[in-house]
């Protein structure tokens, strides 16, 4: 048994993250406001409204700098506001106004990757890394195995995961291939685990790459796997401090 850590979302993949303290999870969708919106670069084959590859859009694998930023949603209004260490705050309509976030961060973008060209919407389904609704799961043990390995403390939100779990034993995660875990009064099918790209290198304050995260991952488990992805098959609550158990 173990309970919530943290909650999070993504609204526009790999720009912004927020923190929430409660979600109503939905059978067969991704976490609610996760990655509604991607930002496609000028070799992207899509044109959005339907699941694509990552590949197809601006991220901090390639763009360290994009890790830096926060978001907060506003989900009556649809807007979104994002604030980076080196930017000014931004506040726009990610309907109408894609526009003015392409120009908003223009200035952190590596001139020698494509430039991002277009803010995309996902369609039914989240822009996740998956090519299925998933839902980010980790174990905070985890995290805390990556610290002890490195030596150092690390913001979790390198990780970019939804769903934060205490009282579990460090990569447990990866037992629960093909099992379902109740969280709140949700319940989620673990499919699959999750492979890490140079993205959790970079510090979520600093947008600076300064720590070997992939190597670590590499020493202690052999493979650059860190978290699980899930399928909500039952819809419910879940807040912070929430029970979690292996059913």
């Amino acid at each position: 048994m173990g309970t919530v850590a943290a909650l999070w979302r993504h609204p526009i993949k790999a720009h912004g993250r927020e923190s929430v303290g409660h979600i109503s999870l939905v059978a067969g969708q991704t976490f609610p406001w996760d990655r509604r919106y991607a930002v496609a670069h000028e070799r992207a084959k899509t044109e959005g409204g339907e699941w694509a590859s990552c590949r197809n859009f601006s991220r901090a694998a390639g763009a360290p700098a994009l890790m830096a930023i926060t978001a907060k949603v506003d989900e009556d209004s649809g807007k979104i506001t994002l604030n980076h260490p080196d930017l000014w705050e931004l506040t726009f309509d990610p309907a109408t106004q894609g526009d003015k976030l392409i120009e908003w961060v223009r200035p952190i973008m590596p001139k020698e990757r494509a430039a991002s060209t277009k803010l995309v919407p996902a369609g039914d389904v989240g822009m996740t890394d998956s090519d299925f609704p998933s839902i980010a799961i980790h174990a905070t043990a985890s995290h805390r195995a990556v610290e002890t390995q490195l030596g150092h403390a690390l913001s979790t939100e390198r990780w970019r995961g939804n769903i934060w779990l205490d009282g579990f034993e460090a990569f447990a995660e990866f037992d629960w291939i093909g099992k379902t875990l109740r969280i709140g009064d949700a319940e989620i099918e673990v499919r699959e685990r999750i492979t890490r790209c140079l993205a959790t290198t970079s510090n979520p304050d600093t947008g600076e790459r300064d720590a070997d995260t992939l190597g670590a991952l590499k020493a202690v488990l052999g493979y650059q796997d860190f978290g699980v992805y899930g399928v909500v098959t039952k819809s419910g609550d879940v807040a912070i401090g929430a029970p979690a158990e292996l059913l």
